[in-house]
């Protein structure tokens, strides 16, 4: 009987600090469809500039930020690298972008992927973005982000970001966009004036910080 119960106890360990959640692509398909509604409707206009990724990007206010730009704004919270992977063809191929801002990874490693990971699905959508887009589409990557909710999970985060920028310093097509070091306080850790009351998400200071980063990085207004 016991060594029957030993797979299922194994099952059911769980690393520390490691959320066990749903990670199926499926559980987006309600948010997929009102993005594909929206390019249907010509309410996300093709062309322009897209931002897409996990909570941070659901969050922004895109459109008050960067109004001249008119971006579009396809995140869907909780979401990871491999989810915008599994929806590139619905939510990113239509709209033929001039310029990708993807953020994800944050999710990605507090579900337990590591760095390379988390490198690796970075550099699967760079490949997507080649063979399926124009050679004059580029990729803007915002570093996964220091939070206080997170702050165990810094050195892994660190070092998935140092790996892309590795990646994006070899390629013109491709711009990291460091949000990493301006976050961090002097006495090296999170700034909680940039974060709402989780630790985990920015308020309108973490926002208008990003702002004045990305928008050096997008194309002129």
């Amino acid at each position: 009987m016991r060594s029957a119960l030993l797979p299922l106890a194994l099952s059911l360990l769980v690393s520390p600090g490691v959320a066990q959640t749903n990670s199926s692509p499926q559980r987006w398909e309600k948010n997929i469809q009102e993005f594909e509604r929206r390019i249907a409707d010509g309410d996300s206009k093709p062309g322009g500039v897209l931002f897409v990724g996990s909570s941070s990007i659901r969050l922004w206010k895109l459109d008050q930020s960067f109004p001249s730009l008119k971006p579009i704004n396809h995140g869907f919270g909780g979401s990871e690298i491999s989810d915008s992977l599994h929806y590139f063809n619905r939510i990113i191929a239509p709209l033929k972008p001039s310029m990708i801002v993807l953020y994800a990874g944050d999710n990605d490693i507090a579900k337990g992927k590591t760095a390379e990971t988390v490198h690796a699905d970075f550099r699967k959508f760079v490949q997507l973005v080649k063979s399926n887009l124009s050679a004059d589409t580029r990729v803007g990557f915002i570093a996964i982000k220091p939070s206080i909710k997170r702050w165990n999970l810094a050195e892994e985060m660190a070092s998935a970001n140092k790996l892309i920028e590795t990646t994006c310093a070899m390629d013109d097509q491709l711009v990291y966009i460091d949000i990493w070091k301006p976050m961090l306080g002097a006495d090296g850790r999170p700034r909680p004036e940039l974060f709402a009351k989780d630790g985990l998400h920015l308020n309108d200071t973490g926002y208008e910080l990003w702002n004045s980063i990305v928008a050096k990085m997008l194309p002129p207004e």
